[in-house]
């Protein structure tokens, strides 16, 4: 699998906190932790971790050198990432004790992508090559757009979710990943076989994955429809969870098929989820198979 994420990249500053800040109140941290995080390097991390060919595809600030660091680290390409003036993008997170968090996205370097900067980047692509996108860049329409004249197969995490989202080409899409509150947004519907079967009726063609927290995961694929339930462990930190099952999961599709691919991404989710951190938290391919050795 030879894979294009054109995503974000993030500081992520992690906040221990009793509960989530409500309005008005003034709380106290338990600790402050600084990651490399972002849902495209997540994402990226989480594909690289489970074997595909990952190029990452973004902008940083000057002062962001440690999230192409990171990349690298991970065995991800990075020739594709740009840097540019003013900061990079960064995250205000609060984990809660139950495992909960709250995160404030600030854009800064991820929302200066540029349509000669896609256009340089696509060359280097084929049709048949993934290209993953999610919410917290700029310039989304035009990759769908262009990824979708050069036959790219292309998966899109609409997160955050932005009104703008209901006017983008989603039709032109091959994947659609979504959560709950992303699904019912798009379709109005609350079960998961009512949003499917919106997803089908609006966006005639699409595939859908769409996660369900504590209650597992659902995907229709080319016409077939699979459930997996959750594993469950113990939540420390659910800030990548999503990422990693997004990642995995498409790293194994092609290779063990839908029904097993989706059972390997919510074992990867639930490690994730028992770890501290965004990136640091993706398990490895080992790691994920030893857990599946021991769970049902």
């Amino acid at each position: 699998m030879r894979a294009l994420n054109f995503g974000s990249l993030n500081i992520d500053y992690v906040y221990s906190v009793a509960h989530t800040v409500k309005p008005g109140e003034t709380l106290s941290a338990g600790s402050c932790s600084s990651f490399c995080g972002g849902k495209g390097l997540n994402q990226s991390v989480a594909l690289a971790r489970a074997g595909a060919e990952v190029f990452h595809a973004g902008s940083i600030g000057s002062d962001g050198e440690m999230l192409r660091e990171k990349l690298d680290e991970f065995g991800v390409n990075t020739d594709f990432i740009s840097v540019t003036t003013g900061q990079s993008g960064h995250a205000i997170i609060q984990v809660s004790d139950d495992g909960q968090n709250a995160i404030l996205v600030y854009g800064g370097a991820n929302k200066t992508i540029t349509e000669k900067q896609i256009d340089d980047v696509l060359a280097s692509f084929n049709a048949g090559d993934f290209l993953f996108l999610q919410n917290e860049i700029n310039s989304v329409e035009y990759l769908i757009r262009k990824a979708k004249s050069m036959g790219l197969t292309t998966v899109f995490n609409p997160s955050p979710f932005t009104p703008e989202i209901l006017s983008l080409p989603l039709g032109s899409l091959s994947f659609i990943v979504v959560n709950e509150t992303e699904a019912n947004e798009l379709t109005g519907k609350t079960s998961a076989n009512d949003i499917i079967s919106a997803f089908s009726e609006k966006y005639s063609g699409v595939n859908v994955l769409l996660t369900l927290g504590e209650d597992g995961s659902v995907c229709s694929f080319n016409g077939e429809f699979c459930r997996q339930p959750a594993f469950r462990v113990k939540a420390v930190d659910t800030t990548a969870a999503g990422d990693t099952f997004t990642g995995f999961f498409f790293a194994f599709l092609d290779r063990v098929g839908v029904r097993e691919a989706l059972r390997v991404a919510s074992a990867a989710s639930a490690l994730a989820v028992s770890r501290a951190g965004a990136s640091d938290s993706v398990p490895t391919v080992d790691e994920v198979m030893s857990f599946l050795s021991t769970h049902e």
